[in-house]
């Protein structure tokens, strides 16, 4: 009987069955296989590490246990599944898989991480054949020269890589197969001589577009988070970005979910209209693909615009020149590819009044009161008619007088302390252009200096 002091819970213990059990006596952890005495381990030439018996037979190697990599002469039999990192510095199982179903198709797919249940794959090899099973894959192989296929069951092949490799490009590097954390399956290769810093550079990867090819009608968020939008950098690796007005759930995680800014309710708010409580964002070239929950055929973009600020269940309408589908939260399958065909143009809404407004934020109250004191003062003289003496001797301030005090007067609205008689962004550009008439604002000298 062994006593664990550490990473589990006080009191575990071992009775040397190879099981670990808690002060409950309940089962906290036991191998995939049940391993017999071994004597001692090893790695081998090709990655492989190998625990051995005494009589050198393997009790348990790597190769047969993969994470998230494959290596040269490993193979992935039917029922295989590699699974993702969480995240590039997390070694926890992510949300993505590359499975050999039983049919004989590799795939790759989305998972719930909680349940496992695997969500509609984004990639498949199509190697499958229901009238004639051999023709269907029951291995991939990554052979010694670097190649990675499926075999069939006829002993044909379909090869994952598009060129077969010269035999300097398999001596010369190290290679590995890996499904990266973002869900990216590519075949990736490293000089053996370490000059520099050259790193691993892609052979391939499958999909060759991830943000385009993750559409998934089953589940899931896709490629990237809830809410988030996905494009390609130059290595064919996602890119996941919060739009405006929302933020990351996890800040660790910036392929994880985003979460909007706002609260948008359906409660009627008499004392203003739906115009000033709500904007949109326009966005070229983005899509959210699926999750509508309505369509408008035809429509016009002002009739798409309006449908879903006057809709509270809609976060986002997508109008493509003549139809207007209305999108709930979550977001997903968020997308931006220009050179993809990602037609039409989003609307993405928010609340205006739960942007923060431009205010001091100073570190210490006696700079709150310095400012305070300040901005009265500047509206005192406003009102007094003696801006030329906040200016002094500025003569291109002084020779535009209506601008000054027309900047003036729109700053002071907006730092009023009651939020209802702030104006709204649309009003503040509006009245800056001089397309809008500036009230007075309120007397400054009806607030204590001391507020």
């Amino acid at each position: 009987m062994i006593r664990i002091s550490s990473c589990f819970p006080s009191g575990s213990i071992n009775y040397q069955t190879k099981q670990l059990f808690g002060p409950q006596g309940i089962e906290l952890w036991k191998p995939n296989k049940v391993l017999s005495v071994i004597a001692y381990g090893f790695m081998n030439d090709t990655g492989n590490f190998m625990l051995l018996h005494n009589d050198s037979s393997p009790g348990w190697e790597s190769f047969q246990s993969p994470t998230d990599t494959m290596l040269p002469t490993q193979i992935m039999n039917l029922g295989g599944v590699l699974h993702s990192r969480q995240s590039e510095n997390r070694f926890t199982p992510g949300r993505f898989q590359c499975r050999l179903l039983s049919d004989g198709n590799l795939v790759l797919n989305t998972r719930d991480v909680q349940s496992d249940f695997p969500y509609e794959a984004y990639y498949s090899s199509g190697t499958s054949d229901s009238s004639n099973i051999s023709n269907s894959g029951y291995q991939v192989v990554f052979d010694q020269t670097a190649q990675m296929y499926i075999l069939r069951g006829n002993n044909q092949r379909m090869d994952l890589a598009t060129e077969k490799l010269p035999l300097s490009f398999v001596k010369d590097y190290y290679h590995r197969t890996t499904l990266n954390f973002d869900g990216v399956f590519g075949q990736y290769y490293h000089p053996k001589n370490l000059s520099g810093n050259p790193g691993w550079k892609a052979l391939w990867v499958q999909p060759d577009n991830i943000c385009l090819r993750n559409t998934l009608f089953g589940g899931g968020s896709g490629t990237c988070g809830f809410n988030s939008i996905c494009r390609l950098d130059v290595n064919r690796r996602p890119i996941c970005e919060c739009p405006l007005h929302y933020e990351l759930l996890d800040p660790n995680d910036k392929h994880g979910s985003c979460k909007p800014r706002f609260t948008q309710i359906c409660e009627e708010d008499n004392s203003k209209s739906v115009e000033d409580l709500y904007d949109f964002e326009e966005l070229i070239e983005t899509n959210w693909v699926y999750g509508d929950y309505e369509t408008i055929d035809p429509s016009t973009e002002i009739m798409c615009r309006n449908s879903c600020l006057y809709d509270c269940f809609c976060a986002a309408a997508v109008f493509n020149g003549n139809q207007c589908w209305k999108k709930g939260q979550p977001l997903k399958n968020g997308r931006s590819d220009p050179s993809a065909n990602v037609n039409g143009k989003s609307f993405l809404k928010f609340k205006k009044a739960d942007i923060p407004p431009t205010t001091f934020t100073p570190t210490h109250e006696i700079n709150k009161t310095k400012e305070r004191g300040t901005l009265i003062l500047v509206g005192s003289l406003l009102l007094e008619g003696m801006l030329d003496v906040l200016v002094e001797n500025d003569v291109e301030a002084l020779n535009d007088r209506e601008k000054l005090e027309r900047f003036v007067m729109v700053a002071f609205w907006c730092i009023q302390e009651d939020a209802s008689l702030r104006p709204t962004m649309r009003k503040v550009c509006q009245m800056l252009e001089g397309g809008f008439e500036v009230p007075v604002p309120q007397n400054p000298n009806q607030v204590s200096f001391r507020d």
